[in-house]
């Protein structure tokens, strides 16, 4: 026998101990009482009240208490196998590691802030198999696409703007990335997720964004960062904060691209978001795209599933409190057999 709510025994256990301490106490309290009101001897024949069944009625109570107690934490043996069937999406997220992505117009910054955001959409899924690609110059398959969430969490705390050494922001890698890994298959289920502010420096994002399309793939971007343009905050060799500059020594300016991430996304049939402080856009994107989507069958096995018993002790239960109330605490006299 195993109990499904095990975790509910110290709990259930003190609720019963209290209990049978009060009745302990009122016990004594009633005795005390018709102490002080006559003598033993005359209490006697005052009375018409059974001490004995008094005590029957009270444990009668607490044993349906424990049987109810029992129930609740759900009995169970006997098991019988049961196919289950996990169901879901192949989700790759292409998150920008370029040092634009330390711009500060997102809170702590448009890096930190993606991060945060990824873990929070991982938390609602039930099933969908998650990748992470990190893209800057080229692309890189940092994590495959996994139902282990945990272990696609650390690799996702791990992702800093030094993961890809090639610098620049290329969208068109990290398309062509997320291909080679869907390659095979079938032509749907597929997600990819890009976020990033849009400043492509190579390729052509529009054009990997067709060849995606044609393999299946939907494209949702999340446009991270403002039109106006924001500088970019680093740190040189003495820890001293700086803004990044170009090799004129002019100040970089990262601005928000929206028309290219638009184009992507029209192009594969996919959605695309821009991020703010308050609502960053991965919540929405999944709730109502993601979560529409025809999901396909990634696992099938077997699982052992045990037979709840909980009846049983709640019957008795049942059965004990319903009896408890026509126990008469009178005493049998000879008179009151006349």
């Amino acid at each position: 026998m195993r109990f499904a709510e095990s975790g509910l025994a110290y709990g259930l256990a003190w609720l019963v101990i209290l209990i049978t301490l009060f009745y302990m106490w009122a016990l004594k309290r009633k005795s005390e009482a018709l102490k002080r009101f006559a003598s033993s001897g005359l209490l006697d024949q005052l009375t018409s009240s059974d001490l004995g069944k008094y005590k029957l009625k009270v444990s009668i109570v607490i044993v349906g208490i424990i049987f109810a107690c029992i129930s609740l934490m759900r009995p169970q043996w006997g098991f019988h196998w049961q196919e289950t069937k996990r169901m879901g999406l192949d989700i790759l997220i292409a998150l920008d590691t370029s040092k634009s992505m330390l711009a500060q117009d997102v809170k702590p910054n448009r890096l930190e802030r993606s991060k945060l955001a990824i873990k929070d959409m991982v938390a609602k899924l039930k099933g969908d198999r998650i990748g992470l690609i990190a893209f800057s110059g080229t692309a890189f398959l940092q994590c495959p696409l996994t139902a282990d969430y945990s272990g696609f969490a650390l690799t996702l705390d791990d992702l800093d703007t030094n993961a890809i050494p090639r610098g620049g922001t290329s969208i068109s890698g990290a398309i062509r990335e997320a291909r080679r890994s869907y390659q095979g298959g079938l032509k749907k289920y597929k997600v990819l997720i890009v976020i990033t502010d849009g400043e492509d420096h190579e390729g052509d994002p529009l054009a990997a964004a067709k060849e995606a399309a044609d393999d299946g793939i939907r494209i949702f971007c999340i446009g991270i960062g403002t039109k106006e343009g924001e500088l970019i905050p680093i740190r040189d060799e003495k820890g001293k904060l700086q803004f990044l500059k170009d090799r004129s020594g002019n100040t970089v300016k990262t601005q928000l691209n929206e028309r290219v991430l638009e184009e992507i996304a029209l192009a594969t049939g996919g959605g695309y978001v821009r991020a703010t402080n308050a609502d960053f856009g991965l919540d929405l994107i999944y709730e109502q795209k993601l979560s529409q989507m025809e999901k396909r069958e990634l696992q099938t096995k077997m699982k052992k599933s045990f037979e709840e018993r909980f009846q049983i002790p709640l019957a008795v239960s049942f059965i004990l409190l319903f009896l408890e109330p026509f126990i008469s605490e009178r005493k049998k006299r000879s008179n009151d057999l006349l």
